[in-house]
């Protein structure tokens, strides 16, 4: 049974990529951590944990001593330093480090290509820095992830950004359907 670790991975994204992995492969295990420990999913084949994900030895404790993938599902922009390199930053280094230290296959990263410079440009650092481990990285970077029922302020523009994106990929927004799809299938292909 593959056992995949999720941090953060209660949110939109985690809960759509859990679902389509679920619809694809049964012969697996997921450890959602989050700080919250609640998930709207309810499946025996997912482990809902409290957890610091921006703290590594939390981490390993709450986790099996063998894992076969790891995803950063955490991000998210911020004014507020700190909360900014909570959200963003020490997340993917924990990835990191547990994914080196439990011998994932692969890990899994969202980046983002739309939204406040500082946050697109440290998701790209972090992806050149998860890049440099000797654990594969399989990375995603998306517009606007919509579908699957997600209504907010970011949703009202989808019309408006599939219009500029006949112009430009950078504003084009993407079926959420498909950004999960995407990384699993990418995940799949490492290992």
């Amino acid at each position: 049974m593959k056992k995949i670790v999720l941090l953060g991975g209660n949110g939109y994204l985690g809960r759509n990529f859990t679902q389509d992995w679920l619809k694809h492969d049964r012969d697996c295990q997921f450890y959602v951590l989050s700080r919250s420990g609640h998930n709207q999913l309810t499946d025996s084949h997912v482990i809902n944990i409290k957890a610091d994900v921006t703290d590594e030895q939390a981490v390993l404790a709450a986790i099996p001593d063998t894992i076969d993938y790891i995803v950063d599902f955490v991000g998210a922009p911020s004014d507020d330093p700190q909360e900014f390199a909570k959200l963003n930053q020490q997340p993917a280094h924990v990835m990191r480090a547990v994914a080196e230290e439990r011998h994932a296959k692969a890990m899994g990263f969202i980046g983002g290509i739309l939204g406040p410079k500082k946050f697109t440009t440290v998701k790209k650092e972090l992806i050149v820095y998860l890049q440099e481990s000797s654990v594969p990285l399989a990375y995603v970077e998306p517009t606007l992830v919509y579908g699957a029922g997600r209504k907010d302020k970011m949703t009202r523009n989808v019309p408006l950004l599939k219009f500029l994106g006949i112009f430009s990929r950078k504003f084009k927004p993407v079926l959420v359907g498909d950004v999960v799809e995407t990384l699993r299938q990418r995940l799949i292909d490492l290992a």
